[in-house]
């Protein structure tokens, strides 16, 4: 099995179904609201658990019962999760508007995702053994740093989801072994809006890019050969929240098995076209045997 281990958020998401988005001094009424475990780097561990990867969560939840619950969400998915830290406090939220075009708007709350500012004892420890290592941006970029140069000691691959955008230095990104931004996080990084013309922008500072182009699939760039467009099975969708965590885990679990790169982005874009016709985040996310039988 593919060693995974995730730095990165766990946060509860406060879900609420509308027809639209309020638009700014709006209010609309909704037709639903949900509770759904997620986070980004919970959401990534879901989605890589599923998919059949051995995978360790290391980050915090608060001390609240979102706490439990999403501790439980792990397990159940199959996540090991004894270096998740609790921490006095609330638990990480994202308050999220889905409309009926499945496009969500969401507000981040770091609760106990602030309090991750470095590795633990341990952290390092687990990410010497694994043979990938996911971060993305909603912990301080002080542990993402952290977790980088520790993955880089160790020669462990280090993919990381830069979002929510925000600029990133040239010490991190150095340590980045493959970038998976989405179309939007690319030009935030970039200044561009062309996904092939961000692409080589991008390949001045990492070695390997995959940008995330929703429905349209996603491009794979690395330094030295083509650039490769692979595209999404049409689907309809109704909820895209957590789609691109589930693409990322499934990607890292895929390219753990050493597949090739055009199989392993297609079998990614078919986790994540299943989990957009579902609703919620981890809740959405498919298994092996789902992914398969789509791809």
């Amino acid at each position: 099995m593919t060693g995974i281990a995730v730095l990165g958020s766990t946060n509860m998401d406060l879900v609420a179904y509308v027809a639209r988005a309020p638009k700014l001094g709006e209010t609309v009424t909704g037709r639903e609201f949900r509770t759904v475990p997620g986070g980004k780097g919970a959401n990534q561990a879901v989605a890589a658990a599923r998919a059949g990867g051995e995978v360790t969560m290391m980050g915090a939840v608060g001390s609240d019962a979102f706490g439990d619950q999403l501790r439980q969400t792990l397990i159940s998915s199959g996540v090991d999760i004894d270096l998740l830290r609790t921490v006095d406090g609330p638990s990480g939220t994202a308050h999220i508007v889905v409309d009926d075009d499945g496009g969500n708007a969401i507000v981040v709350v770091p609760g106990a995702n602030g309090t991750v500012t470095a590795l633990a004892p341990g952290d390092e420890a687990l990410i010497a053994t694994a043979d990938l290592l996911l971060l993305q941006l909603e912990l301080p970029l002080s542990a993402v740093l952290d977790g980088a140069r520790a993955a880089r000691r160790h020669g462990v691959r280090t993919v990381l989801t830069p979002a929510p955008a925000q600029p990133l230095s040239d010490e991190l990104l150095s340590a980045v072994d493959l970038l998976v931004p989405n179309e939007h996080e690319a030009a935030a990084l970039t200044g561009t809006a062309d996904p092939h013309q961000a692409a080589v922008e991008l390949l001045r500072k990492v070695p390997e890019v995959v940008i995330t182009l929703g429905a349209a699939g996603s491009l794979h760039a690395s330094r030295g050969t083509e650039p490769l467009t692979v595209f999404a099975p049409e689907v309809t969708a109704v909820d895209t929240t957590g789609a691109g965590d589930t693409f990322v885990g499934t990607l890292a679990v895929a390219l753990g098995e050493r597949r090739p790169v055009t199989e392993a982005l297609r079998w990614a874009s078919a986790a994540a076209a299943l989990c957009v016709q579902r609703h919620g985040a981890s809740t959405s996310m498919p298994y092996r045997s789902e992914i398969d039988n789509a791809s």
